[in-house]
């Protein structure tokens, strides 16, 4: 088997890797829904707020939001956005460090 099939195999074993990978994670995020059909997905919020609620029912928050989103829809936006952007910067910076290693490993080789 000459080097050319090898890459090949190689590339074929990732490809297929890559979908597996992608059909668990569709799995994960449809099974569950699947699984409970009339079940309400709440924040944590809602859920702290029940339980605060529950332990001292005359407990007054000490600190009120600077704006409110208008509505449920526009925070789901801007908790997806937030969420977007830091995994943007994230990997961003993963990847700037991984290459400057690749660099480094091909500096010290030359």
């Amino acid at each position: 088997m000459s080097i050319g099939n090898n890459h090949k195999l190689g590339n074929k074993n990732r490809i297929a890797t890559n979908l597996i990978l992608i059909v668990i994670v569709v799995l994960l995020a449809v099974i569950p829904l699947v699984m409970a059909k009339d079940a309400e997905f709440g924040g944590s919020d809602d859920q702290a707020k029940d339980a605060i609620s529950t332990i001292d029912p005359g407990y007054k928050p000490w600190f009120s939001s600077v704006w409110e989103p208008p509505s449920g829809e526009i925070a789901s936006l801007l908790f997806t956005l937030q969420a977007a952007l830091g995994s943007g910067i994230l990997f961003y910076g993963l990847g700037y460090l991984r290459g400057r290693s690749k660099r480094e490993e091909n500096r010290n080789k030359a």
